[in-house]
């Protein structure tokens, strides 16, 4: 059954694609940009965990940097879904050729094609990974990516129009058995898979280091690379102030399944500086630390023993 919650939260983002692309650019800039101010000063839960995030990724920053280190990451969440919001009505074209002009490693991505298993690049929740997926569509074709089931179904089906859109091939992430059939076909195909990696919503990831603690990274990509032997190409995106940054980094190899969880902690390596190079551009509003996750114990919490 829907919640009120769920339905206002369809409906907000249904007024999104449907208004904010009818207004001029500058006017939904300062519109955004008011939001991000406002929610940096509101320390809502999601700007909480944002700082705390943060602070990990830059633990010598103070707490005047951090603040500032905060609304330039909710600016950039902000920028990220107003060109969400218009992206269905850009020219792709357009935004092919200024990534293009950006773009380095794509040598990697090429490379990968040539040796006929397919490409899988690992994402994470930084910049405007959709704008990244357009550029991949135009350069390498149409590819696959997994998406979470979001709730109500309404906005899940709002989600997969819009990407498809956009030329997406999206498959469910609770397909199970079915949506790791259909990634392997498509890798034997000869053709892009793209994983956004940084978040475990299954809580069976692998535990890797990240920023002198432990994370779980979802298995998916390793593991697609050690049964095929397709690449596994960490493929990063960031702003920069008139478009876009992309790279796609050398090849992580997965030669079976014993190097799984080297492989993933290999992945998480190149994360983690591209992460601190970049993370204004990180969009984790959620907990993904295990520490973060699992409840206090009860002397940490000075409970009595």
């Amino acid at each position: 059954m829907t919640t009120t919650t769920e339905r206002l939260t369809d409906l907000g983002y249904a007024t999104g694609w449907n208004v904010v692309r009818r207004l001029p650019r500058p006017v939904t800039d300062a519109a955004f940009g008011l939001a991000a101010d406002l929610a940096a000063r509101r320390q809502g839960p999601g700007t909480r965990q944002l700082r705390s995030n943060l602070a990990r990724v830059v633990p010598q920053a103070g707490p005047a940097e951090l603040d500032d280190l905060v609304r330039r990451g909710l600016r950039s969440y902000g920028r990220y879904w107003q060109e969400a919001f218009r992206l269905p009505t850009m020219d792709l074209d357009e935004v092919h050729r200024r990534v293009d002009a950006t773009v380095s490693g794509v040598e990697n991505l090429d490379a990968a094609f040539e040796a006929g298993n397919g490409a899988i690049l690992a994402m994470t929740h930084s910049g405007n990974w959709d704008v990244a997926g357009t550029w991949l569509g135009k350069h390498s074709g149409t590819f696959t990516t997994v998406a979470e089931r979001l709730k109500p179904d309404s906005l899940y089906d709002r989600f997969v129009v819009y990407r498809e859109t956009l030329g997406f091939e999206i498959l469910p992430a609770d397909g199970g058995a079915a949506t790791f059939r259909t990634l392997l076909r498509r890798l034997r195909e000869n053709r892009a898979v793209v994983l956004l990696c940084d978040r475990d919503l299954s809580n069976k990831g692998i535990p890797v280091d990240f920023f002198g603690d432990r994370i779980r990274i979802p298995a998916g990509a390793a593991k697609l690379a050690a049964t095929t032997g397709a690449p596994l190409l960490p493929f990063t995106s960031w702003f920069i102030d008139d478009g876009w940054g992309l790279r796609v980094h050398p090849r992580i190899r997965v030669n079976g399944p014993e190097e799984v969880a080297s492989g993933t902690q290999a992945l998480a390596d190149v994360f983690a500086g591209e992460i601190a190079t970049h993370p204004a551009d990180w969009h984790m509003l959620q907990k993904v630390w295990i520490s973060d996750l699992e409840p206090a114990s009860p002397a940490s919490t000075g409970g009595a023993g």
